[in-house]
């Protein structure tokens, strides 16, 4: 993401100091104290969530991307009725779809206007399959999400949101096939993203920098002694759960189970699988593809207290849209859809009734012009 190497930070800081010996001593002496401050507040704050972003269940499916890899993927019907758009959530860099917790129970719950889920996970994270190193960029992300749609949504109206490394897919499928936001996509959602100038500066810009040795060299150390580096993160837990904590949220008294889904997510991803994406990440710049958005209802929203991908970055996007609308979350880091839930669901459920009618009034002009409205797929030349 931006700076994912603050998020990516509590994967390879952490675990790659501690391999090369700087923070292992650092560990020791702190491990015990932020232990203990976890299992305070999860005392007090915990809502108790057995199995966050899972409910309610969809149903499992798995499409093939374009170059042979398989992507795990989830399919949620509204609970009555048909639904009048599909929306797909992609989610960001070192996460998976959990990250969708609220917004999967609150827009499959829907009635104005009733939606149909799409959720997967990216290539090389989650439940889906490992990628080739050279496959790992946002150009074959954007690839990805264009399998999806075609096989989990090859007709009608869509709304597509992306988080972080998710809005960036989106964008670089603008790029790819704008003709599919002109015809299909009635809204679009980018969620704490930026279209470029990644990693300009500072920690992020050096831990992006293809030059960075630690970066680089905790890549190649996890390829060739993956068990050492797991567990090293292992051993580092507690100080990687507090990294999270001050880098996930803005609020550092947010409830520890949302830590702990974050966690869990990072966790579940081998580093150097998550090193694989600093090349693209530092290399995003999509700008250009932004006026193919011009079509949609457009919603841009973030925290200014993100440490990882600056609200400016946001403005930026907002500017090259000026049809959009653009929402701050004062004191909010880098994942408002946990920290922020209901303002994050409000805003996005008013983009929906807003593509919603959209998707009514392009359907009814195309029955004017004898067409069908909002069709299948178009494939590209």
């Amino acid at each position: 993401m931006v700076r994912p190497g603050l998020l990516w930070g509590a994967v390879a800081g952490a675990a790659g100091a501690a391999v090369t010996g700087v923070a292992v001593g650092a560990a020791a002496r702190k491990r015990n104290q932020i232990g203990a401050e976890r299992r305070r507040l999860a005392t007090t704050l915990s809502e108790g969530e057995t199995e966050p972003g899972t409910f309610p269940p969809g149903e499992p499916s798995s499409v093939t991307a374009d170059d042979g890899v398989r992507l795990s993927c989830e399919e949620i019907e509204p609970a009555a009725g048909a639904a009048v758009l599909t929306v797909v959530l992609v989610h960001g860099f070192a996460l998976d779809r959990r990250t969708w917790h609220f917004e999967r129970r609150a827009f499959s719950a829907l009635t104005d206007p009733r939606v149909r889920l799409v959720l997967y996970d990216l290539r090389s994270h989650g439940r889906s399959e490992r990628a080739p190193r050279a496959s790992c960029t946002i150009e074959q992300l954007g690839r990805d999400l264009d399998s999806v749609i075609r096989a989990l949504a090859p007709e009608g109206p869509l709304v597509l949101m992306g988080h972080s490394m998710g809005g960036m897919t989106i964008m670089a499928l603008a790029e790819q096939n704008p003709e599919l936001f002109t015809e299909r996509v009635a809204g679009v959602a980018l969620l704490a993203t930026s279209a470029g100038e990644v990693g300009s500066a500072g920690i992020p810009g050096a831990l992006l920098s293809r030059r960075n040795p630690l970066t680089r060299g905790v890549g190649l150390l996890a390829r060739l002694q993956p068990n050492l580096v797991e567990g090293v993160r292992r051993a580092a837990g507690d100080i990687i759960w507090a990294i999270t904590r001050n880098f996930a949220y803005g609020d550092h008294d947010v409830a520890p189970w949302l830590v702990d889904l974050v966690d869990s997510m990072i966790s579940a991803n081998a580093v150097d699988a998550l090193t694989d994406f600093v090349d693209t990440v530092g290399s995003h710049d999509r700008v250009a593809a932004l006026p193919a958005l011009a079509s949609c209802e457009v919603l841009v929203a973030a925290g200014d207290a993100d440490r990882v991908i600056p609200f400016s970055h946001s403005e930026v996007i907002a500017a090259e849209l000026p049809d959009a609308t653009l929402v701050l979350f004062p004191g909010v880091g880098h994942l408002p859809m946990l920290e922020r839930p209901v303002a994050m669901d409000e805003a996005l459920t008013e983009l929906l009734r807003r593509s919603a009618v959209r998707a009514e009034q392009q359907a009814a002009d195309a029955r004017k012009a004898g067409r069908t409205g909002p069709g299948r797929f178009r494939r590209r030349a």
